[in-house]
């Protein structure tokens, strides 16, 4: 496609005509020539948060819908709108718009969210398809949830699997003729893309309870625990035999020679409090696999595994070294 904007004969056609609204918080949706939305929070507190989606090669909408609105949710808010921007490499085609919007559109609409505006773009800067999004949400009770709220005591409860988006990512750059999945265990991997919603969960899981929340993305889950740690300043010790791995995650991980509990695991969620047993058997009633891995302390200011094992402060996601 040509290099710049889209025009707005296209703009229309593969974006806008697209959208539809059904958030009543939304008070101006976009259009051609309108540069700004307008969203009045019933809550009357907006959180926002902001993502890239750089590495994946497939899914990318529904990734791009679901890694935004999951910052919201792991701080007690649900998601009410999303801006998009889609920075798209010259070699894209028409088709490709089309797939792409459709993504977003399927995913947000499952998730409730409105997409309010964005920017769509050809340039030579990329040389594969980068979305950007940022969500707007409002808190289920007024309350904001931060990673900061991790108390003494508390449960460490990690939500599904770790790897879960990593594993998405390694099973579509495995080589021709591999061996390491079948078919039909590369459709399971892929299936995966329906798990990287954590709204559910964080919804849940702050009207019940939580303390503190943070989404896993990159740096995995010791990256994950290394950062509510560092923003609680409280102590966390885990055990990693406790942590959920799926079999055909750990196949790919040990394919690949990677460290799966440093792999992006956007779908998977941490979560701090009172309860951990509770909020388990709570979440699987809402359809959510979980797991209690750990528990915080005053007692130190680090994190640690069962086995006295420091976790280093997280450095380059394991998933760039496929």
């Amino acid at each position: 496609m040509r290099i710049g904007k889209l025009s707005n004969e296209q703009l229309d056609r593969l974006i806008l005509d697209k959208l539809t609204h059904s958030r009543r918080e939304v008070i101006c949706a976009p259009s051609v020539g309108v540069d700004c939305t307008a969203v009045r929070p019933e809550s009357g507190l907006a959180v926002l948060s902001c993502d890239p989606i750089t590495a994946a090669e497939t899914g990318i909408g529904r990734l791009t819908v679901n890694v935004s609105a999951n910052d919201a949710a792991a701080s007690g808010a649900e998601p009410i709108g999303l801006m998009v921007t889609l920075l798209l490499p010259p070699s894209v085609t028409e088709e490709d718009v089309d797939r792409l919007m459709d993504e977003l559109i399927d995913a947000a609409a499952k998730a409730n969210i409105d997409i309010i505006g964005g920017h769509t773009e050809i340039t030579p800067a990329v040389n594969r398809i980068v979305t950007c999004a940022t969500v707007i949400a409002s808190p289920v009770d007024g309350r904001f949830i931060s990673p900061k709220g991790v108390e003494d005591g508390d449960c460490i409860v990690i939500t599904k699997h770790a790897g879960l988006e990593g594993a998405m990512i390694m099973a579509d750059k495995l080589p021709e003729g591999q061996s390491v999945l079948t078919e039909a265990d590369r459709n399971a991997v892929r299936a995966f893309a329906d798990e990287t919603s954590v709204v559910r969960e964080g919804l849940y899981a702050a009207k019940h309870g939580a303390h503190a929340m943070h989404d896993v993305t990159e740096g995995g889950v010791l990256g994950a625990l290394w950062e509510m740690s560092t923003a609680s300043g409280m102590g966390i010790e885990f055990d990693r035999a406790l942590i959920p791995v799926h079999p055909l995650t750990k196949k790919l991980a040990d394919y690949y020679d990677i460290d799966v509990y440093k792999l992006i695991s956007s779908g998977s969620m941490l979560i701090s409090c009172a309860d951990g047993e509770a909020l388990v058997k709570g979440l699987k009633r809402e359809g959510v696999a979980a797991a209690v891995i750990g528990r915080a302390s005053s007692l130190f200011a680090s994190v640690r595994d069962k086995q006295g094992n420091a976790v280093e402060p997280p450095e380059a996601d394991e998933i760039y070294k496929v």
